[in-house]
């Protein structure tokens, strides 16, 4: 219930109350009422309405898509960035399923960035895989990882899905560590909003990686990775 005259202001009240609904009722892409049913609802004109759910917007509760209404976000997953950073031991350490799926794998020759990232001359083979990560059954990176085809003879057709540092750990004997990451954002590209299942006017998270064999100065992967920066945050650890 609205109450005026209690010191505290109605567009507060109501968004306390919808964040209350949401946390108790609704789950992430659920969509909210129209601005004029809520409005409707609370007794309240648009303008008050509207300023209500801006806070929601603000602290990450509800994303407005133009045209498609208001939908609810998930509370933002922390991802751990390390020098062994592993996705699928991150998400099960919080109890969650995941999920990687191979979008492509292609034989390509290095050059330019990839060439210099994996110490590589320009020419030389390098596998280039796409993957998927889900979270919960739901999309959240995409990632191309880049790995010179001479260090890994068979994973072109050998990788089939699931965690490749385990992959490559478990069938090549080779652990990985990070040696850097560069952070930035950008908006995505190519069919990464589709992948994602986001608007392709809201930011991503790029995170490009490189990665060495354990106890080396040797490249193994380079990688780019591009998270949806509305349900997530990074948290770089040593």
């Amino acid at each position: 219930m609205i109450s005026r005259g209690n010191g505290e202001a109605v567009y507060l009240q109501v968004r306390r109350q919808l964040e209350s609904e949401i946390r108790a009722k609704h789950k992430p892409n659920d969509v909210l009422p129209s601005e004029v049913v809520l409005a409707e609802r609370f007794g309240v004109n648009r303008h008050t309405l509207r300023r209500a759910v801006d806070g929601l917007v603000a602290d990450g509760w509800v994303e407005r898509r133009h045209g498609h209404g208001s939908f609810v976000l998930g509370e933002p997953i922390n991802y751990k960035i390390s020098q062994r950073t592993r996705f699928t031991e991150n998400f099960a350490a919080l109890g969650k399923k995941t999920e990687s799926i191979v979008i492509r794998k292609i034989r390509i020759d290095a050059n330019g960035g990839i060439a210099k990232q994996l110490a590589l001359d320009a020419g030389e083979p390098v596998i280039w895989i796409e993957t998927l990560r889900c979270v919960e059954q739901q999309p959240f990176c995409v990632i191309s990882h880049y790995l010179p085809a001479n260090l890994v003879p068979g994973l072109m057709y050998d990788y089939q899905g699931g965690s490749l540092h385990h992959f490559l750990e478990h069938n090549y004997g080779l652990r990985l560590q990070r040696s850097e990451s560069l952070i930035s954002s950008s908006l995505p590209q190519g069919d990464d909003a589709r992948y994602l299942c986001m608007p392709a006017h809201s930011p991503i998270l790029r995170v490009k990686s490189v990665n060495l064999i354990e106890d080396s100065s040797t490249p193994l992967e380079y990688t780019i990775t591009r998270f949806r920066a509305d349900n997530m945050q990074l948290r770089i650890t040593t």
